[in-house]
């Protein structure tokens, strides 16, 4: 079968020590893990993108023109992402990670020029598909000092589950070292609000969709699809709620912020 040219092939031990140690970071029982498979989602602890500081962009990620291409966009959002978990990943065993990106769309909104990334993964041991997954990324111009942030879509009251949470910068700094993310606006409130023009330091769109995640499997047990979507900012000085209620098939999933803002929505089954 012949690749295409942005195809990455990595490998990892999927050590059980990391994710004991996210466990200590949600304050969750490590007894999770004796059965020895990686809970859904978890697989974002490994497969770090280890690059040296000349190979960095601006805001700590890696430089885009590699497998992300330039597309002249400074700014990157997760902006949400679809997840099959098909079998559970078993720790300490390798595991390989094949990426590709699937779709590149630029387009123009009320804010200006945009871009959308597709990025497709699937994560094998052995001969066995354990995990698809696509990642949905937004790359956006510099930010304009003083210009209205976009209004945020408000959130549903008519949850039937609920849970409250809260962030700190230390929470936020042991996820990105977790994950290997330099991203600095979880970590530089410097950089986040004179240079992205955000309020605070962001919390990582993905750690919302784990905290969701864990919410669906405590509601209807295992799941196998998880799809979710980034509609606003959290702050590290904010507390959220995390909603889910029943559909056909499944659950509605969303965080909703301190005003009422929607910043994610999710479904599980």
């Amino acid at each position: 079968m012949t690749r295409p040219a942005d195809f990455r092939e990595s490998t990892d031990a999927l050590d059980p020590a990391r994710a004991t140690a996210f466990c200590a970071t949600l304050g969750l029982d490590p007894t999770i893990l004796e059965q020895g498979n990686l809970p859904p989602f978890w697989h974002y602890l490994y497969f770090w993108e280890a690059r040296p500081a000349d190979a960095l962009g601006r805001d700590g990620h890696p430089k885009t023109g590699d497998f992300i291409p330039d597309l002249e966009l400074p700014r990157r959002m997760w902006a949400g992402g679809d997840l099959r978990f098909l079998h559970p990943l078993k720790l300490a065993q390798p595991a390989t990670r094949k990426s590709h990106i699937a779709d590149v769309r630029q387009k123009t909104g009320r804010s200006g020029p945009f871009a959308l990334v597709e990025v497709a993964h699937e994560f094998w041991q052995g001969d066995t598909l354990c995990v698809r997954e696509r990642q949905d990324l937004i790359y956006r111009k510099e930010s304009v000092a003083g210009a209205p942030a976009p209004t945020p879509p408000k959130a549903r009251v008519d949850e039937t589950q609920s849970r409250t949470v809260s962030f700190s910068s230390t929470l936020l700094f042991r996820y990105s070292a977790l994950t290997f993310n330099g991203h600095r606006i979880h970590y530089d409130r410097d950089y986040c609000t004179a240079v992205e023009g955000y309020s605070g330091l962001v919390v990582h769109g993905p750690l919302l969709a784990q905290m969701l995640i864990h919410l669906a499997m405590e509601t209807i047990g295992n799941i196998t699809s998880f799809q979710f979507r980034a509609t606003a900012p959290l702050f590290d000085f904010e507390t959220a709620t995390l909603c889910a209620a029943p559909v056909e098939g499944g659950l509605d999933l969303w965080v909703r912020g301190p005003d009422g803002r929607q910043n994610m929505v999710a479904t599980a089954s």
